[in-house]
């Protein structure tokens, strides 16, 4: 039966056999010489995550450099019925790198050009291997910026593919808000433009948004036209601490119930804000707190932190400490940015759960209550810090791998806290995105009929299964 009528995606069940990816590897350094790489180190580091899931390695690495370098790469793997990894940063935390059945890994980070940028429409096109560092530092010219920001210094096609967001998303959107076209190649080998550079449109289907986000199991982005935003006049920020994380997460309710336009807004319990003492040598009070940061006017900026100032006060918020200068905002952020590796600090030699979820800001408070009741009761070293403008945040369990007890024990309160998100109405995920790990959630959180026509979409666009198998459906 037809897959792309059945609903089923392409089973597979084992990695190439070594004879099916040496014709596989013969064929791509025919048409690709010295840019194909099968080296033990470099396919180990295209299947390395950054958390603590075994590296699944490719069985080539390709190093491509053109849209037409992923068109041929794309029809090779398809004639010997390989599997195809899209590569960018490697920043992403739920196993999207993998490759679990083998095949062809494509690092896009030498195509890492800005194609266009159209000033006077607020938007640009690059290429998927730039990365936001590096666009936002050819951009410091024209007066604009793009805004999404998720800590790691990621590629651009990378954050589309997980429809990631970050510290600026409560003010800015998320990628999804921020991505006007996609250019995809498709598992026929074929090129494809999802829309036009209009801001709006009623023509069809809305393309872009069901490749953003789709973790490369659609197609391979080649090209991405963004949404740009004015670089702004002034910036205020600072930290204020609060007696628990329940008056922080009010704090932030009141907060955007109120239409104060934040720009960031960011939550560190009392342990994640030692483990930034100790990493980025700041000496912040070790209480809950957070960081916030206000773009606008002059005077826009000055009223807002008056009235962000009121509001923390009400809430049992003490003395509010700005950080005026850009220096001083940047070691702020930049800590911020480096809790990955502060919490570490916590205890050295340990390895990181990392994992997310993200519920209507209504359910903000209960749910962080609940889940550092559920750290105590489990007995877990395991800092919380959060986008909690939109309701999202992060817990970092540290784990011992020796520890088989352990293990089972941030499985279990992993579990846990995606169930508890989406019985508040929340996600199992606010920006991780599935990969490999939220597999498990996807029926508590949409449902079988839902996942049912999340399978024949896979099936209709990618019928052999080619794309990133392994993720999002087993």
């Amino acid at each position: 039966m037809d897959g792309a009528h059945s609903g089923d995606i392409r089973r597979r069940t084992g990695k190439l056999a070594p004879a099916a990816a040496a014709a596989l590897n013969a064929d791509l350094a025919a048409r690709f010489g010295n840019r194909l790489a099968t080296s033990d180190a470099v396919r180990q580091q295209h299947g390395q995550t950054v958390t603590w899931l075994p590296t699944e390695a490719p069985d080539a690495v390709l190093f491509a450099q053109t849209r037409e370098d992923v068109i041929d790469a794309v029809r090779i793997c398809a004639r010997h019925d390989a599997p195809i990894v899209p590569y960018g940063a490697g920043s992403s935390l739920e196993g999207h790198v993998n490759a679990p059945f083998g095949g062809l890994s494509i690092d896009m980070t030498q195509m890492n050009r800005v194609l266009a940028v159209h000033a006077e429409d607020l938007d640009c096109v690059v290429e998927p291997g730039i990365t936001r560092k590096t666009l936002n530092a050819q951009l410091r010219d024209t007066g604009l910026f793009f805004p999404i920001d998720p800590g790691a210094d990621a590629t651009l096609g990378g954050m589309a593919s997980t429809r990631a967001s970050g510290t600026n998303a409560v003010r800015y959107g998320t990628m999804k808000d921020n991505v006007l076209s996609l250019g995809i190649v498709t598992a026929s080998g074929d090129y494809l433009r999802t829309a036009s550079r209009a801001r709006k449109s009623s023509a069809g289907y809305d393309l872009t948004r069901l490749f953003v986000g789709s973790e490369g199991t659609l197609g391979i982005i080649v090209e991405v036209t963004l949404k740009l935003s004015g670089q702004p006049e002034a910036i205020s920020g600072g930290h204020c601490t609060f007696p628990d994380v329940r008056s922080a997460c009010v704090t932030t309710i009141e907060t955007i119930q109120s239409g104060i336009p934040i720009a960031r807004i960011e939550l560190l319990d009392a342990l994640q804000v030692k483990a930034c003492n100790t990493y980025s040598k700041l000496g912040l009070p070790e209480a809950p707190m957070l960081l916030v940061e206000f773009h606008g006017s002059p005077d826009g900026v000055a009223e807002q932190s008056r009235r962000f100032g009121e509001i923390a006060a009400a809430n049992g918020g003490g003395v509010f400490a700005w950080a005026t200068q850009a220096e001083e905002r940047s070691r702020l952020w930049q800590a911020r940015h480096d809790v990955a590796w502060a919490i570490r600090t916590l205890r050295p030699g340990a390895q990181t759960f990392a994992t997310d979820v993200c519920v209507p800001i209504s359910r903000l408070a209960d749910c962080v209550e609940e889940t550092q009741r559920d750290i105590a009761d489990t007995g877990l070293i395991a800092p919380i810090v959060g986008h909690v403008g939109d309701g999202n945040f992060h817990v970092q369990p540290l784990i011992d791998m020796a520890n088989p007890e352990e293990i089972e024990k941030a499985e279990a309160f992993g579990k846990r806290l995606a169930l508890r998100a989406i019985a508040m109405e929340g996600t199992c995920t606010g920006e991780h995105g599935v990969g490999q790990k939220k597999i498990p959630y996807l029926d508590a959180e949409h449902g079988p009929v839902a996942l049912d026509l999340m399978r024949r979409v896979k099936a209709s666009f990618d019928p052999a299964n080619m794309f990133n198998p392994g993720k999002i459906f087993k």
